[in-house]
């Protein structure tokens, strides 16, 4: 069944214009309407909450709260952002940048960070959501996200349940054939192949493995290597994007300008790029940013109802600080060295092209921090997305669904290496775009729970200080 997959979603020219088309539908106006809308409304209504609150969100993930071991939940509120980190540092910042700046240009950035800034009153919103609502399983562990603020906090609307089920069931969509699987394992098939000489085949059988050794151990030990994985590999990538950038710190203004004027004029044919219009920058931008942030995808809430947290509020602002980490640092970082070092204009793509980029900034040195991150980063986001679509199961069908979903899942994840990088990064667009739908209704459905619980807990905070 499987490898019946592989062959009707990959390499037959029909079925690729076929899923062209398909992306190029979902990814139209209108979705990025109501995605960047959703995100200018909730800043608008939550007062620049991702402008004036950013300190204090980040305050909480730096010195967390000592007390929150008392506190109903399965992990601290660190370990569930960096869960939700674990599940979106991943191919999105390194390969998903270079996919985007390729066929999009350098302006495709420039979409990126606006989507990122207004997603983060998103994230927030649906974090904060996911507490509010969640609820304890039959087997005792937490469950929450858009399907149960949808139910809950939507009770007694005729849509609701429909609503939640097809979240759940497009979130199973997102976990195997999207964000979860295919792109991470090709990218460090990818990874491996170029910074090891590894056969793709000896890859898939490894990270196979490994995947099945830590995701049957459930949320705790997913949470455990994320806490240790991610924040040293996204601060030695970070450190070596810098390097690269202050090594050449005096084409840095040039590479700002490029990125600004490309995001509002067509970008010309260079090099190996084909040449770009603006509305494919912006398409690009704004769909490879969901893909790296999540924001509004509705997946990070999952992580964040498991958090061991009192104040719905207090983790939204814990989680709101994951897109700011995830695109507005770490993307913007290779997005700054792709142009930079003029690999977006080379003959690569993928994580070819930033490996290119970084082996052109930091010679052999380069290709070992792409290489070794992007397997880390890959790895831990398979490890997260396996969470995701297991509380979607749980939601759809009870706990008698996690187990056989997990099987399938560790099935799948030796097939990414066989699919071709345009038809993964396609495919992958679509599926999100029907997660993203019905969160994006629910949130603006219950826009006034989210203001309310919001002016209440800072109304709090202001009488406690």
């Amino acid at each position: 069944m499987i490898e019946y997959f592989l062959n009707l979603v990959d390499t037959a020219p029909d079925r690729l214009i076929l899923l062209k088309s398909i992306d190029e539908i979902v990814w139209g106006l209108p979705l990025l309407t109501l995605l960047v809308g959703t995100g200018v409304y909730l800043t608008l209504r939550l007062g620049f909450i991702q402008v004036f609150k950013l300190p204090l969100a980040l305050r909480y993930v730096i010195r967390p709260d000592r007390s929150d071991k008392s506190y109903a939940g399965d992990i601290s509120s660190f370990a569930a952002l960096t869960t939700a980190l674990a599940a979106t540092i991943g191919t999105g910042n390194i390969v998903g940048v270079a996919t985007a700046i390729k066929v999009g240009g350098p302006g495709a950035l420039f979409w990126m960070w606006l989507a990122a800034f207004f997603g983060m009153a998103t994230k927030y919103a649906e974090s904060m959501l996911a507490v509010k609502y969640r609820k304890i399983d039959e087997n005792g562990q937490m469950s929450g996200g858009p399907m149960y603020y949808i139910t809950k906090g939507l009770a007694g609307k005729f849509y609701a349940r429909p609503l939640a089920g097809f979240f759940a069931f497009s979130g199973i969509g997102v976990a195997f054939f999207g964000i979860g699987i295919f792109p991470q394992v090709n990218a460090i098939a990818d990874s491996a192949a170029i910074t090891f000489n590894i056969p793709p085949i000896y890859t898939a059988v490894i990270i196979t493995v490994l995947v099945a050794l830590v995701t049957i151990g459930g949320i705790k030990s997913i949470a455990r290597v994320a806490q240790v994985v991610v924040p040293f590999m996204a601060i030695a990538y970070v450190l070596g994007c810098l390097l690269i950038i202050f090594t050449n710190l005096e084409m840095l203004p040039d590479t700002i300008r490029l990125i600004i004027v490309s995001a509002f004029t067509p970008t010309a044919a260079t090099g190996g790029f084909l040449g770009a219009s603006m509305l494919l920058a912006v398409q690009l931008g704004i769909a490879r940013g969901v893909f790296s942030n999540e924001s509004g995808l509705g997946s990070a809430p999952i992580a964040a109802a498991a958090a061991k947290v009192k104040e719905p509020a207090r983790q939204g602002l814990i989680s709101m600080t994951g897109t700011f980490f995830d695109t507005i640092i770490v993307c913007t970082m290779t997005g700054i060295v792709l142009v930079m070092t003029g690999s977006w204009t080379s003959e690569y793509e993928g994580a070819y092209m930033t490996s290119y980029a970084f082996t052109t900034g930091l010679e052999s040195v380069g290709a070992y921090i792409v290489g070794i991150g992007l397997i880390f980063f890959a790895f831990t986001t398979i490890l997260g997305w396996n969470y995701y679509g297991e509380r979607c199961v749980e939601f759809l069908v009870g706990v008698k669904g996690i187990l056989p979903y997990k099987i399938v899942y560790i099935l799948l994840v030796g097939g990414g290496v066989y699919l071709t990088l345009e038809t993964i990064w396609i495919l992958a667009d679509i599926v999100n775009a029907l997660m993203v739908i019905p969160n994006l209704i629910a949130l603006l459905a219950l826009r006034k729970v989210i203001v309310s619980e919001t002016r209440k807990y800072f109304e709090d905070i202001e009488k406690e200080s």
